[in-house]
């Protein structure tokens, strides 16, 4: 077995999560011969959207790269920017909004690896 693992984000084939997030999942123990107790993902969302409201059985941390938007978290708000971190606790309803005038781009780090199935989307009308 080789000593490292090395990947470049821009050759990772993205998609649209269930949350309307554009996500590449850069390091996953089930796209990767690894054996981590979380996931990586580069996340994006356009000028002017949001992801949809949520809830993951997993703990997820947030770090952003690119852009400034608002993090809504169980009725809160968080305005972030680049630099900012913030961690949210599992089975907590969230959201995020690009408020900015770029697109916003992070890292989620999620604890235990993001799974589809354990994901909730929580549709407001």
């Amino acid at each position: 077995m080789k000593a490292f693992l090395f990947k470049q984000a821009q050759h990772v084939e993205g998609f649209l999560a269930g949350d309307a997030t554009h996500i590449k999942e850069i390091f996953h123990p089930k796209n990767d011969t690894v054996s981590l107790p979380y996931s990586l993902a580069w996340g994006s969302i356009e000028i002017g959207a949001s992801s949809l409201p949520h809830t993951l059985a997993n703990e997820e941390l947030y770090y952003i790269l690119e852009g400034e938007g608002v993090i809504f978290i169980e009725g809160e708000q968080v305005s972030v920017t680049k630099g900012d971190a913030l961690l949210i606790h599992k089975d907590k309803e969230q959201y995020v909004k690009n408020t900015g005038t770029e697109k916003l781009v992070f890292l989620c780090i999620v604890s235990p690896p993001w799974e589809a199935a354990k994901e909730e989307i929580l549709i407001k009308e």
